[in-house]
């Protein structure tokens, strides 16, 4: 059912008509198209935004896979060496002194420890047996001699009587009596001279016994200290040393001055010379420390150990060395301007031994073996391997391989942990 009234809306419409009217269709098509081109462009510019921070990320990415690292240069020349080695000191003299007769010990003068001078009485033997043998001898001695007189009047009468028998005018005695005469002088001459041959075999026996003697007297060879004294009174003594002869009486070291010996690696050979000084450390004396100079070596590499028999000697004026002592021995050598080294931090320990990482053309790793030398503490002496002009990579990543290629960073610094782990 139609209204016949008119709306007031419809009558709004009209006027809004009348002062806007709609587009034409031309234009509407051109505001289309119009937009969308802004779209299209809009989406282009999102997209190549977007490719453009994708690149970067890419790029950025990439440049955090490749390792920051820093680089030291190997440090020429060192000074103030040391090497520590471990020695013994034994005494300048020291003799272990053996009986050279048989017999009891009649008593002993000098224990352990006690100071003694050359020739002073540490022990006297009883021996029974080499005093009845010197006894014997000199009887034997005696009848020799005797025998000796007898002889001696028998081929003085035979000389006078040849000649007399050789001296007489011709045809008094017979030329046949004459050297019957002469042999008779001749044969007493000669028991003559045996008898005293025998004379002087008896007395060499007595002479030689009598130096035995001598030997009961057990004296001190040098000025020294007495280290040992394996004896005692009443003990049974047997002659000479070895295996089948008793055990040492005493021991006499000459302490005044000491020996060192040291037996230095190989390598470390050619730098011990003659007046090189040390200093020697003992447990015993913590907080002390002992001079000691170079006084020889063996120049001769031992086959077993390949090491190099050092001696040193050092005074003892006040008696703290003690033969038989061990000590650390630290030698101070000569300084080495062509010695290089390098921080202990830039050190890489694998299956291969110790490497370092060496910066090549292009920022390239190069892994190369090394020879170490000393530690001196925070760097370490190299002794082959290395060139004063390579570059080397400090504080290496664990991950680090041959021919990886790093960028160098000067903010990056030696990583501590792998420091104390090279320590």
């Amino acid at each position: 059912m139609l209204d016949p009234h008119p709306h007031p809306a419809s009558a709004e419409q009209d006027a809004r008509h009348k002062i806007n009217p709609p587009p034409k269709p031309g234009r509407a098509k051109l505001i289309a198209v119009i937009a969308v081109l802004v779209a299209v462009g809009v989406a282009v510019a999102g997209i190549l935004l977007r490719r453009q921070q994708e690149s970067e990320v890419a790029k950025w990415t990439a440049e955090l896979a490749v390792p920051a690292v820093a680089t030291v240069t190997p440090k020429r020349g060192v000074t103030g060496q040391q090497v520590s080695l471990p020695g013994d000191i034994e005494a300048w003299f020291e003799a272990p002194i053996y009986a050279r007769v048989s017999g009891y010990l009649k008593a002993w003068h000098f224990d352990f420890g006690a100071h003694v001078e050359k020739g002073q009485l540490l022990a006297e033997i009883d021996a029974p047996d080499l005093d009845a043998q010197l006894d014997a001898a000199k009887a034997r001695l005696a009848s020799a001699q005797a025998q000796v007189n007898v002889r001696q009047a028998e081929r003085n009468f035979a000389e006078t009587t040849y000649a007399r028998w050789r001296d007489s005018p011709k045809g008094v005695v017979s030329e046949q009596e004459t050297e019957a005469k002469k042999a008779e002088f001749g044969s007493a001459d000669a028991r003559y001279k045996a008898s005293l041959a025998e004379a002087n075999v008896n007395k060499s026996q007595v002479d030689q016994l009598t130096a035995l003697e001598t030997f009961k007297r057990i004296v001190a060879p040098f000025d020294g200290v007495v280290t040992s004294r394996t004896t005692d009174v009443g003990a049974l003594i047997n002659a000479g040393s070895g295996a089948s002869a008793g055990p040492q009486l005493f021991r006499v070291a000459d302490v005044h001055e000491m020996r060192v010996f040291v037996q230095v690696p190989q390598e470390q050979s050619s730098s011990m010379r003659a007046g090189l000084t040390a200093e020697m450390t003992l447990p015993q004396y913590p907080d002390k420390t002992f001079k000691a100079v170079v006084s020889t070596t063996s120049e001769a590499i031992n086959k077993t150990a390949r090491t190099l028999l050092v001696e040193l000697h050092a005074d003892n004026a006040d008696n703290l060395l003690q033969p038989g002592t061990f000590t650390q021995v630290r030698f101070n050598l000569a300084d080495n301007p062509s010695m290089l080294k390098i921080p202990t931090s830039a050190l890489i320990f694998r299956e291969d031994g110790p490497q370092l990482a060496i910066l090549g053309a292009g920022n390239k790793v190069e892994l190369r073996s090394i020879k170490l030398g000393r530690n001196l503490g925070t760097e370490f002496e190299v002794l082959a391997g290395l060139a004063a002009s390579d570059v080397v990579i400090d504080s290496p990543p664990d991950s680090l391989s041959q021919g990886e290629t790093v960028r160098v960073s000067t903010d990056v610094t030696p990583s501590p942990a792998h420091e104390a782990e090279v320590r």
